[in-house]
């Protein structure tokens, strides 16, 4: 059985990428440039498109985060494994 105690690095990164994307849009939102775009309908509009799509490719992939969520995917892949075997044939 594979190791199911680990979050993958895909998931770490969309996360990372989303919470970035969130603190840009707020800073946005009150005022704030953290672009150096001095237009501020572009950098709302910048601001805003980031945050829509980091938030969409977060909220489409499978993130999984809790154990019984890690245990799944190994689950899963070990189904997918014997699968492609031809164990379930």
């Amino acid at each position: 059985m594979t190791n199911t105690n680990k979050i993958s690095a895909g998931t770490i990164a969309r996360t990372i990428c989303l919470a970035l994307a969130l603190i840009n849009q707020v800073l946005t939102v009150f005022g704030m440039s953290p672009l150096p775009i001095e237009d501020d309908s572009v950098n709302m509009l910048i601001s805003t498109a980031a945050t829509i799509i980091t938030a969409g490719i977060s909220w489409w992939k499978n993130n999984s985060v809790t154990q019984k969520a890690l245990a799944a995917d190994a689950f899963l892949q070990e189904l997918k494994h014997a699968d492609s075997n031809g164990v379930g044939e």
